[in-house]
């Protein structure tokens, strides 16, 4: 077990320098205004990826919600939950 967890070589966000240098690799490669006229082609044609990646740019990203009203066997209340947090803290 002591070889799990704890620093690891190669673990981690990689420098900023690296992305960096990926990123003017890929602008030597691709022209950035033949992509977004692409992308623009691709959203005008109805791809739905295009569309979703256009929207999440300009406009963010949905915020995410959990519906945490169930149905079903074993539901337990959230007030119940609460209660049983706060009496084991007294």
């Amino acid at each position: 077990m002591a070889a799990h967890g704890g620093k690891r070589e190669g673990a981690g966000r990689k420098p900023k320098a690296d992305e960096i240098k990926l990123i003017e690799r890929i602008d030597n490669v691709i022209d950035q205004d033949k992509a977004m006229m692409k992308l623009g082609e691709l959203v005008m044609d109805g791809n739905m990826q295009a569309i979703k990646l256009y929207f999440e740019y300009r406009y963010g990203k949905p915020k995410e919600s959990v519906d945490i009203h169930t149905t079903g066997e074993n539901v337990v209340s959230f007030n119940d939950l609460l209660k049983a947090v706060r009496s084991d803290k007294d």
